[in-house]
């Protein structure tokens, strides 16, 4: 065991939790895979409807400034409140505890040999090149090729949004919190000394170490994130996903340089994820946000965009845009005032390269060019059985709460009828998308919750399956009727005959393609039209934002509690693409925050995707599992629900040995 470690929390992207969303970031990445801070060509015409084809939109959530606290002396507080210790843990010994206590299946060589054809062979390259390094045995000098499927919209860690920003900026990134491959929280001890929570649950103490340093050398403080919070609630700043959850807090209060305490609105069962946020260093951003609280207009934050001051374990040392980005280690996350204070991270660089198409991709991990990376279906079943990927690579696949479908905007002509949406989901052949496209890896998906998550209830709704019968009578019955016998549906609407003809935004990746097409194929069969339009990651992810179309092919990956779903469904929220209302759903939320008791708060998580199942909002398609090729080169890998990385050690726990 590595000797006087200090966490590696946040080594697995620390805030991709429940006050990010189911993304969350989700993986809103699912959606894109990547930004730019380039302009979106504008959708086709057709997408986008005019104002007397629109109903009155739905009411944005609009965020009040806020209000001004005064926030009472700390002695006061701890003569009043009554604290109780929470975790303060490391992920990675988390890790070595657990592997301590496993039995080894075999012999490093013996799983390097294996071809993964079996569940017995997963379950033995799992158990052998998932462990960690002994004393001495990781090359600390070693560089990792790691892959993305889509830039940076922006290395501003408030501002991330996608599955890429996760990967990249919760290696660069200074947070306090982290989970493990169990979803439950703790405090990284990295970078805190203590975490305490009132009885009342209204406040949160944390004690940060006096060892922490940005990149530029100036002292990492609690007046940074007590800074950070009130730019994340600045009305001005756009970050949707980062102030989700962020917003339930009253107020953050930094006492000295260490000492930082979390004001609750109300006591709430989400508090826990509310006060993780990534944070910004304040003697940088206090002289830039007023003049642009766009973060990221002016000279001085296109200068920061670039050249970012990191307050992790890496730091940005290189970008070119679309192609790569290159980390390097730190010495002074490490070493402060001369002294090691901190264990250094596997790699002393990480490069991130940027591909977007699949089979360029596996084209790289097959040459030697990358490390790892997501392995598509076909891949898996066709293109990575041969002597070819074996010479130097492996793979493994193990279950991740990762779910696709397909999205309705409800504020379209087309998809404000539930029995329209319930006909989408009836038409589509969901069997031969399983077992043709997806070469039966996957498993059906009914609703938002995975069914082994404690949220998902007891009453699991049944996945569709087609039923082109059932799809014509519904579509019957909203008024979709072919009245001129041209072979398309179509409907008055204010006056004039409507036809079901639409589109659906989808990111250029070859299933995706394939699985929309299918959805062509089957809604010709009963007179609906659709245009199945690829379009690059970045755009997708502007017009879903910016709620400008029709249908769009999207996934999100789960979030760390059942309220992460919330920013998808609530009435007006910040990513509810389809603008789905329903004020049932709001009001379980709500009542599912102020409940903690985990059964009784299931139940009403349960009920809201019974909701969802019968609205429709989405077409839910499937769980898609973690299927990865890795080099054989690299060692470490562990997966959680949500996959390899997007916990804590996740990435932490990667390395490569040292060459004798």
């Amino acid at each position: 065991m590595r000797q006087n470690e200090q966490g590696h929390g946040r080594w697995g992207s620390w805030w991709l939790t429940a006050s990010i969303g189911a993304g969350l970031l989700g993986t809103a990445g699912l959606i894109g895979c990547g930004g730019s801070s380039s302009p979106s060509p504008a959708p086709p015409p057709e997408l986008v409807e005019s104002a007397e084809e629109r109903k009155e939109p739905l009411p944005a959530v609009k965020l009040a400034p806020l209000e001004p606290f005064a926030a009472p002396p700390l002695v006061e507080l701890d003569q009043e409140a009554s604290w109780i210790d929470r975790p303060v843990q490391d992920g990675l010994v988390l890790l070595q505890q657990a592997q301590a206590e496993e039995t080894v299946r075999g012999t490093v060589a013996d799983a390097l040999a294996l071809r993964n054809d079996s569940a017995d062979a997963n379950a033995t390259i799992l158990a052998v090149l998932g462990r960690l390094p002994k004393p001495d045995e990781a090359d600390l000098s070693a560089r990792i090729d790691r892959h993305v499927g889509g830039d940076l919209g922006s290395t501003n860690p408030i501002m991330i949004s996608t599955s890429a920003e996760f990967d990249i900026l919760g290696l660069t990134g200074f947070g306090l919190f982290s989970f493990g491959r169990d979803l439950e929280p703790f405090a990284a001890s990295e970078t805190v000394v203590s975490w305490q929570t009132s009885t009342d649950r209204m406040l949160d103490k944390v004690v940060l170490r006096d060892d922490l340093v940005w990149s530029d050398g100036k002292p990492i403080t609690a007046h940074d994130i007590a800074f950070t919070f009130q730019v994340i609630m600045d009305p001005r700043v756009p970050v949707p996903a980062v102030r989700s959850g962020t917003d339930q807090l009253r107020w953050v209060e930094a006492y000295d340089d260490h000492t930082v305490v979390f004001f609750h609105k109300e006591a709430l069962a989400t508090n826990v994820w509310n006060i993780n946020f990534p944070v910004l260093p304040s003697h940088i951003y206090r002289q830039t946000w007023e003049a642009d609280p766009t973060l990221k207009d002016s000279p001085e934050h296109v200068r920061l965009e670039q050249s970012p001051v990191c307050g992790g374990p890496y730091e940005i040392v290189e970008r070119q845009r679309g192609q790569q980005i290159v980390l390097k280690r730190r010495a002074s996350w490490s070493t402060v005032r001369g002294e090691q204070v901190r264990e250094e991270p596997y790699f002393e660089e990480v490069r991130f390269r940027i591909i977007e198409d699949p089979n360029t991709t596996l084209l790289a991990l097959k040459k030697g060019e990358i490390d790892e990376m997501i392995l598509q279906p076909e891949q898996w079943m066709t293109q990575t059985v041969d002597d070819d990927f074996y010479a130097r690579n492996t793979k493994a696949t193990a279950p991740e709460w990762v779910s696709f479908h397909f999205g309705w905007n409800i504020d379209t002509v087309f998809f404000r009828d539930r029995r329209v949406r319930r006909a989408m989901s009836y038409a589509f052949n969901h069997d031969e998308m399983l077992e043709k496209l997806c070469y039966s890896l996957y498993e059906p998906c009914a609703g938002i919750f995975h069914p082994d998550a404690w949220m998902a209830g007891a009453k699991k709704p049944e996945p569709y399956k087609q039923d082109l019968d059932k799809a014509e009578a519904l579509l019957d019955e909203a008024g979709w009727i072919d009245h001129d016998n041209d072979g398309v549906r179509d409907k008055e609407i204010d006056g004039r005959s409507v036809p079901f003809e639409f589109s659906i935004m989808v990111n250029q990746q070859p299933l995706r393609i394939a699985i929309c097409t299918l959805l062509k194929e089957n809604l010709d069969q009963i007179g609906v039209r659709l245009n199945v339009r690829p379009v690059e990651s970045t755009v997708l992810q502007d017009l879903t934002q910016n709620h400008r179309f029709q249908a769009y092919f999207g996934g999100w990956g789960s979030g760390t509690d059942p309220d992460t779903s919330e920013n998808l469904w609530k009435t007006g929220a910040m990513r509810n693409f389809c603008n789905y209302s329903n004020p049932e759903v709001d009001r379980l939320y709500e009542e599912g925050r102020q409940e903690f008791d985990r059964a009784k708060r299931a139940e009403k998580y349960a009920r809201i995707q019974e909701i969802l199942s019968d609205d429709q909002p989405y077409t839910w398609l499937y769980w898609r599992n973690s299927f990865y090729g890795f080099s054989k080169d690299l060692r470490g890998y562990v997966f959680s629900p949500r996959g390899p990385y997007h916990y804590s050690p996740g990435f932490g726990s990667l390395w490569k040995p040292r060459q004798e």
